[in-house]
């Protein structure tokens, strides 16, 4: 059977979602380069800080598992709409909060959007193939060094001028845009459609979620490790997202221009390690089914190495520094693509969101820690000790967990693509029946 060739709406999907993504990430990480700001409205300590960082991220947390059943269940384009929607109406609750108690409580609010991606991930799932996945799920995570740039420059472009409060309700806005846009731009794919074994047929069976096949996946030794290796790997990102700006502004004592010179070049190598970790992992997986693993190993060690040597450097060398935080910047976030590539490697098509929202479940265990311990850390010793402590100690672990799942993830893949072969004989099969019955139509 001749196979037909993939539309080009598929591309357009993923532009609505990479602006949506960009928009949202925007507005989540305006939060860092606004709090300076904040902190001194409000009279904060570090301790408060992480704790108002860890409220989102707690939130989150708790509504991944929701996120990924409705996702598996319902549409998951409309429910992205409603994702984005939720977001401009908390930001815009977060704009007007008056005092720190009711900033903390709009601002964990925000959270509740947050876990919506895994619907969002499994859709585009099913307008690319396998061996292309890596690479477009490299480009849609742009979106968070990108989106923390824009928060960056408009929070110290801005910020000064119009206040936080106002930036936030412009974001808010663009949330609302953004939800209008989903709802009626983006439609629904057939689960699946995508995998190679089934990419041949006119018509694909539906096959429903099914939670025999969700507690499938704690019996997968290699998303065992993954887990494991997720809940840790978000310390670094949160302690450098939330703290960092802080850290230049408080412990090495740079200027704003100084401060946009080191993180503009950091963000910007930042934002192209995500697309280089996608090719290479798409790349690598070819050749072995454990590439994405090798590649998440490389990058967690790398990205300690140079993290290390930048927070060393004497602050009186600025270039230093630099150039150790930009090749941080690069080797970080190698693995990120290939984590969630590897969920879609071995899981269902029917229960994909689900299996990412446990996956990022898991994960939000460890961020919504990160914030808060870095600044109990920090106001103790500092906030470099406290960004050492917890990155390296973290990126450690989760190289050890790569390296084990590169030996076992080959078996669960093989696994996934004998049940998606046996899925393609049986639709083949009905299918074929089907038109000796009814020559004039191809239905099941």
């Amino acid at each position: 059977m001749i196979k037909k060739k993939p539309s080009g709406y598929r591309w357009f999907v993923v532009a609505v979602f990479f602006v949506f993504m960009l928009l949202h990430q925007s507005d989540k990480l305006l939060i860092s380069p606004l709090t300076p700001d904040i902190q001194k409205e409000f009279s904060l300590t570090n301790t408060q800080i992480g704790a108002f960082s860890t409220g989102a991220l707690l939130v989150g947390a708790i509504l991944y598992p929701v996120w990924g059943y409705l996702a598996d269940r319902f549409s998951r384009a409309k429910l992205m709409a409603l994702a984005s929607a939720i977001w401009g109406s908390t930001t815009w609750l977060n704009a007007i909060a008056p005092n720190y108690t009711s900033f903390l409580i709009t601002r964990s609010s925000t959270g509740i959007d947050d876990s919506s991606y895994p619907g969002m991930f499994s859709l585009v799932s099913d307008y690319f193939n396998p061996t292309m996945r890596g690479k477009v799920y490299g480009i849609m995570q742009l979106t968070q060094p990108l989106g923390y740039l824009i928060g960056m420059v408009a929070a110290m472009t801005l910020g000064g001028v119009i206040g936080w409060r106002n930036l936030f309700f412009i974001t808010g806005s663009l949330g609302i845009l953004l939800a209008i846009v989903i709802f009626f731009g983006v439609r629904e794919a057939p689960r699946g459609k995508s995998e190679p074994e089934l990419e041949g047929l006119d018509k694909i069976g539906v096959y429903k979620f099914e939670w025999k096949h969700v507690k499938g996946i704690f019996k997968k030794p290699s998303m065992i490790l993954i887990f494991l290796q997720g809940f840790f790997g978000v310390f670094p990102w949160n302690v450098i997202t939330y703290f960092f700006f802080l850290y230049l502004t408080n412990e090495r004592m740079y200027d704003d221009q100084a401060k946009l010179i080191v993180m503009g070049l950091a963000i910007i190598f930042l934002a192209a390690g995500y697309p280089l970790g996608g090719v290479l992992g798409d790349a690598l997986f070819k050749k072995t089914t454990s590439g994405r693993a090798i590649i998440g190993t490389l990058g967690v060690i790398l990205g300690a190495i140079f993290l290390f040597l930048a927070l060393k450097t004497p602050v009186d060398n600025q270039v230093q520094f630099t150039i150790f935080m930009v090749l941080a910047a690069l080797f970080m976030p190698l693995a990120s693509p290939n984590v969630i590539s590897t969920v879609y490697d071995v899981t269902l098509p029917e229960i994909r969101s689900t299996s990412l929202a446990i996956e990022s479940f898991i994960e939000s265990g460890g961020a919504a820690l990160a914030p808060l311990l870095t600044g109990i850390i920090a106001d103790q010793l500092s906030i470099e000790s406290a960004m050492l402590i917890i990155c390296l100690s973290a990126w450690g672990l989760c190289a050890i967990f790569f390296i084990i799942a590169a030996f076992l993830i080959p078996k669960d893949v093989a696994v996934l693509r004998q049940q998606m072969r046996e899925r393609a004989e049986y639709d083949k099969s009905h299918q074929e029946a089907a038109l000796e019955l009814n020559p004039k139509e191809n239905t099941i």
